[in-house]
C-alpha cells in the first residue's frame, strides 16, 4: 500500500484535494492518503467551514504555522513538514496549486528524495511580482509528476524545459468539486439573507497583496465599485488581508453589502446568482466559466489564459474607467457564447489518480 500526503494550506488548495482524497479512498488496497493543513489559512470562516462543506475529516495533521512574511511562514512550514515527512515516511506528497504551502511541502519533500506532484503546475502569470508566480515556477521546477488542466499550461512547462513524460493533460480538479457539490448549493439561504434576487446583483472578492494592500489602488477599484453598487447591488465577501484595509478607508454601504468571509455552498450560490462577478482570484475565473457567469479580473495579466479566449473572463486592469465602461458593457449586453476548455469534465481526479496507479 503506498501512502500519500496531500498538503492543504489555504481555501483553494482544499477544493482541489476533496475530489483527490475521495478518488484514493476507493482504492483502500492500494493507497492510504493522509490529510496534511500548513495552517496557513487558520481561522474558522477561512478553513474548518471548507471542510465542513467539503465532507472531509478533520485534517490528519495540522502544522498550525499560521501567519507571517513569506520568509518567516514558508520557513515555518518547512520544519513542520519535514517532521511529518519523517515520521510518516510517505511514497508521494501531492501539493496543489500555488500558495506558501505548496512551496514550502514540495521543497521538503524532494530534499528529502520524496516523490512530489503538483496538480495545477504549469499556470504563468510571467509576472514575478506576484509571490504565487515564483510559487508555480519553483515548485514545477522540482516536481516528479506535473499535471495540467489546459494546453497553455503544457506548453509552458515544454518551454522551460520539463520533460514530456512528467507531464500529465488531466483537467481541472476545482470543476470536480464544483460538480460533486453543485446540487448541494439549494441549501444555502444565503440570498434571502443578505435580501438578494437571483440576476439581481454582482459579487466582488479582492485578496491578493497588490490590490489591497496598497490604499491608492484599493481605493481607486473601490470607488469603481461603489459607483456600480448606485445600479446594482454588490455584495463583498471580505478577506481577512482586505478587512484591514476597510477599517483605513471610510465606505459608503448603501448598495454595498460587505460580509464576513462565506463557506463553499454560500460562495457558488452567490456565484452562480450572480449577473457578474468582479475578482481578481484564479479560481473564480475558472469556476465562472464553467458557471457561464461573466468575470471581469481586477488584475493587469492572470495565469489563467483559457478563461479569456473560451470562457467568459474578461481581464480589465485596474483603471476605475476601464472597470466602468466593461461593467456597462456587460451588464446591458451579456457576454459571447463559448465552449468550455477540455476535460473540464469532472473527472480529473479519477486520470490523476490513474496515474498514481501507474507511477507509483
Amino acid at each position: 500500500m503506498k501512502k500519500i500526503i496531500l498538503v492543504g494550506g489555504a481555501r483553494p488548495n482544499f477544493m482541489k484535494i476533496a475530489p483527490l482524497y475521495f478518488e484514493l479512498l476507493k482504492c483502500p488496497q492500494r493507497f492510504a492518503p493522509l490529510i496534511v493543513h500548513t495552517g496557513q489559512h487558520y481561522d474558522q470562516k477561512m478553513s474548518e467551514v471548507f471542510f465542513k462543506d467539503l465532507g472531509l475529516p478533520e485534517p490528519d495533521i495540522n502544522l498550525d504555522v499560521g501567519s507571517g512574511s513569506h520568509a518567516v511562514q514558508t520557513a515555518k512550514i518547512m520544519i513542520a513538514f519535514e517532521e511529518v515527512l519523517l515520521k510518516h515516511k510517505p511514497d508521494l506528497v501531492v501539493v496543489v496549486g500555488d500558495v506558501n504551502s505548496t512551496l514550502a511541502c514540495a521543497l521538503t519533500a524532494v530534499k528529502l528524495k520524496i516523490k512530489v506532484a503538483h496538480v495545477e503546475a504549469g499556470l504563468r502569470s510571467f509576472d514575478k511580482d506576484m509571490p504565487e508566480e515564483i510559487n508555480r515556477v519553483v515548485t514545477d521546477s522540482v516536481s516528479d509528476y506535473l499535471f495540467t488542466t489546459c494546453e497553455d499550461a503544457n506548453q509552458n512547462l515544454k518551454r522551460e524545459g520539463i520533460s514530456l513524460d512528467q507531464i500529465f493533460f488531466v483537467g481541472n480538479v476545482m470543476i470536480d468539486s464544483l460538480l460533486g457539490y453543485y446540487s448541494k448549493i439549494s441549501q444555502s439561504d444565503v440570498l434571502e439573507r443578505y435580501q438578494l434576487k437571483e440576476k439581481g446583483f454582482c459579487l466582488l472578492t479582492l485578496h491578493r497583496s497588490s490590490n489591497v494592500d496598497e490604499k491608492e489602488v484599493f481605493c481607486k477599484i473601490m470607488g469603481a465599485i461603489q459607483q456600480i453598487s448606485k445600479e446594482t447591488k454588490v455584495i463583498f465577501p471580505v478577506h481577512p488581508r482586505t478587512q484591514k484595509m476597510i477599517e483605513e478607508i471610510q465606505l459608503e454601504e448603501q448598495n454595498l453589502i460587505i460580509t464576513e468571509p462565506l463557506g463553499y455552498l454560500d460562495f457558488l450560490k452567490l456565484e452562480e446568482s450572480a449577473r457578474l462577478v468582479l475578482t481578481d482570484s484564479g479560481g473564480i475565473q475558472e469556476e465562472t466559466t464553467f458557471l457561464k457567469v461573466p468575470c471581469l479580473t481586477l488584475r493587469e495579466n492572470t495565469e489563467r489564459p483559457v478563461t479569456i479566449t473560451a470562457g467568459t473572463n474578461h481581464l480589465v486592469g485596474l483603471d476605475p474607467e476601464a472597470i466602468l465602461k466593461e461593467v456597462d458593457a456587460l451588464l446591458e449586453n451579456g457576454h459571447k457564447d463559448f465552449a468550455l476548455p477540455p476535460l473540464w469534465d469532472g473527472r480529473a481526479s479519477q486520470r490523476i489518480v490513474r496515474v498514481f496507479e501507474s507511477v507509483l
